[in-house]
């Protein structure tokens, strides 16, 4: 096992190096408040933070990561364009033995800037190449805002949209509902069963049978969700072509520059897309004047798809040996939810030094 001050050591290189490329070194509390992340993330945030209660200052999080409290610091007092980098640990739980530590050390850069976004995406993915180049880990990128674009596009209701849009960072979620959706499954038993019961009779005497009131919801708000489910059920199933070139985005695996070839070549069947297309297009010639050739870069539409849910944009990790190394990615609507009505596009990543130094450790 790496002893800490070896991981400290590579933390300390990683931290001047994001530090000479002109960011500004920031501190974040430990103990977050609650109250924020489950906003962002709802209660799925449970299952991952330590949480606690203070009788002052109420629920508490032990810090899940770095960009919520340094966006949240920049949009309050920030100057624009702004880098910041940070060094400090993040407390995550884990849910099998044997799998990640439940305290390390990341290394994060963040950069805020509205003139050229994918210029600066492919900064800082070109930053973290040539750092972690020396041991010969694996790029992996995605953008996150194509397959937003697609299902935003859909010829269906903005109920469905809203549901899709909501479980894109649930793969397996996403799936079942656009399985669904698309009527390529039958909604559950269970599911079919209460829709039947919600027809069979006047809405007001069900509530009534069913006992006393429990809980927070009026009478008025069950009714309107039981109206919601109906009018769901009663959705037609998404086009047909539409639907296939989901399914096609989900499952798109190429080096970068023939993916985008591929959609380039959907676009007129899905135009929604057409906008973020071109993002993609840009950030790829930005990759190359920055020595990195798309031609080699792999791509899936789906990669990042399991991370941080406040990613909306380009997406990127580096992994070796199976260990994940780094990752980062764009979120900018994350600065507008922060920004208490400011906004500004930005992108950053974290680094594992512990993963760094249990490589270097393997390639001695």
């Amino acid at each position: 096992m790496t002893d800490r001050a070896t991981i400290r050591a590579e933390a300390e290189t990683l931290f001047a190096a994001f530090k000479s490329a002109g960011a500004v070194a920031v501190e974040a509390d430990t103990l977050l408040p609650a109250e924020t992340l489950l906003d962002l993330y709802g209660e799925d945030i449970r299952a991952r933070a330590y949480v606690t209660s203070d009788p002052l200052r109420g629920e508490m999080m032990l810090r899940p990561d770095f960009t919520v409290p340094v966006v949240q610091a920049h949009m309050q007092s920030g100057a624009e364009p702004a880098r910041y980098c940070y060094m400090g640990e993040v407390f995550r739980k884990q849910d099998r033995p044997g799998g990640r530590a439940n305290e390390y050390l990341q290394v994060g850069f963040e950069l805020f800037d509205r003139t050229a976004p994918e210029a600066a995406d492919a900064e800082l993915f070109a930053l973290f190449h040539g750092l972690l180049a020396p041991l010969g880990l694996r790029p992996a990128t995605g953008d996150i805002g194509i397959l937003m674009a697609a299902v935003k596009g859909l010829s269906t209701s903005q109920r469905r949209k809203a549901a899709l849009l909501r479980h894109i960072w649930r793969p397996a979620r996403f799936r079942k509902l656009l399985d669904r959706f698309a009527g390529r499954a039958a909604p559950p038993q269970a599911r079919q069963e209460m829709l039947a019961r919600l027809r069979s009779g006047d809405m007001a005497a069900l509530i009534a049978d069913a006992g006393p009131m429990i809980g927070l919801r009026s009478e008025a708000e069950i009714t309107a969700r039981a109206n919601a489910l109906i009018e769901d059920d009663q959705t037609p199933p998404l086009a047909a072509p539409e639907a296939a070139l989901l399914y096609d985005l989900l499952t798109l695996q190429a080096p970068a520059r023939a993916a985008l070839s591929h959609m380039r070549g959907i676009t007129s069947m899905l135009p929604a897309i057409e906008p973020a297309v071109d993002r993609f297009a840009t950030r790829l010639d930005a990759l190359e004047r920055h020595g990195i050739n798309p031609s080699d870069l792999p791509f899936a539409a789906s990669h990042g798809r399991s991370s941080m849910e406040y990613y909306d944009g380009f997406v990127f990790s580096f992994e070796g040996n199976g260990l994940p190394v780094a990752s980062g990615g764009r979120y900018d609507a994350l600065t507008a939810v922060l920004g208490q009505g400011r906004s500004i596009p930005a992108v950053g990543g974290m680094i594992r030094p512990a993963m760094l130094a249990t490589l270097r450790e393997a390639l001695a």
